[in-house]
């Protein structure tokens, strides 16, 4: 015979594994985020879909913001920091829009 505490445990651990299949069912597509991390030369911004990284950016002397997509070479001079991130969004495949008036 089951004890009531067996039986709370039992209890709560199914709760706790019907929440989770819920929250990995849920077809809720990745949201963009910016995070920074401590460089060498001041803050490096990271441009994040979901769990994969898409690139980076930061600001340099001129004050210009040079963006750098993942798996990518290129390092491209933008006007702004919105400029940078929709850069890297567009060059990800993740976007389809017109970036070049933005990026200097």
């Amino acid at each position: 015979m089951m004890t009531q505490r067996e039986f709370d445990n039992q209890a709560s651990a199914q709760s706790e594994f019907e929440e989770y299949i819920e929250q990995k069912a849920d077809p809720v597509a990745p949201e963009f985020e910016i995070d920074s991390i401590p460089d060498d030369f001041g803050e490096l911004y990271r441009v994040w879909y979901g769990s994969r990284l898409l690139g980076t950016f930061y600001q340099n002397l001129e004050g210009k913001w040079i963006a750098q997509a993942c798996n990518r070479d290129e390092r491209v001079c933008c006007e702004t920091p919105d400029a940078a991130q929709l850069l890297i969004i567009a060059v990800s495949g993740l976007l389809v829009a017109d970036v070049a008036q933005q990026v200097a």
